[in-house]
């Protein structure tokens, strides 16, 4: 049976439908010899090459997911050209498709990371509609007053829109540093930073504790990760909305 292009890449674990219609548009994928064109349907083992890398015809298993434990000056990218060190480096290796990200943390943020061979996963757990709980632990110089955490679960205009934490919790502190617990929805660029620091509030640590079900466990050392075992996999495709393929079950 034929699909969308950029589904089946998705599928494969090359990224999200919309990474996927990038690369497509931009001729980097050929089928047969020629170059695709987007919303081609196509057979699943019809000859398909992505930047000179040729899919196995046969689809690595869905339903893989790791957890990360991403420490402060690692980048979410695949390449550096500064040479910085990468989270993808500390992951393991799969034979068929690829490690695609849920969601990015910055480069001096720590936390949780989830990986997935699924990208349509991926995608449906980054995409806002889906309401996706991410939650962060947060040191910041100073202390907000009871009415500037009104206004940030309420709602602050940032240059992108909008944006509001759906949750936060005084997490203590001393001196001239307090922490907070806090929850969003979303994953834009540095939203969390970008929030605090509109109701003039420094950041000086950000940690992302959970994403959706998954909390990091505190055995997780920083700079190693771990499989997730089938239920919490399942509660990750339940909270994307998704049916857990069968062969992770």
């Amino acid at each position: 049976m034929s699909e969308k292009l950029q589904k089946i890449l998705a599928q494969r674990g090359l990224g999200s439908r919309r990474e996927m219609e990038r690369i497509i548009l931009a001729g980097r994928v050929r089928i047969g010899g020629r170059v695709a064109t987007l919303g081609e349907r196509v057979d699943a083992h019809e000859d398909i090459v992505v930047d000179g890398w040729r899919l196995a015809q046969r689809p690595p298993a869905k339903g893989r997911v790791l957890m990360y434990h991403k420490m402060a000056g690692e980048m979410c990218t695949r390449s550096d050209p500064r040479g910085r060190p990468l989270v993808f480096d500390k992951l393991p290796a799969i034979r068929q498709g690829r490690w695609v990200a849920v969601g990015r943390l910055d480069l001096n943020s720590s936390g949780l990371m989830l990986f997935t061979t699924d990208g349509e996963l991926a995608a449906r757990l980054m995409h806002p509609s889906t309401g996706v709980v991410r939650r962060y632990a947060v040191r910041v110089l100073g202390r907000a007053t009871p009415d500037v955490l009104r206004q940030l679960t309420k709602g602050v205009m940032l240059e992108d829109g909008i944006a509001r934490f759906t949750d936060v919790k005084d997490a203590g502190g001393d001196g001239a540093n307090h922490w907070y617990q806090v929850a969003i929805m979303e994953g834009r660029k540095r939203e969390v930073r970008r929030l605090f620091a509109a109701a003039g509030l420094v950041v000086s640590r950000l940690i992302r504790i959970a994403y959706g079900p998954i909390e990091l466990p505190r055995t997780l050392r920083p700079g190693f990760s771990r499989a997730l075992a089938s239920p919490a996999v399942a509660d990750l495709y339940a909270a994307a909305g998704l049916i857990m393929p069968q062969k992770a079950r």
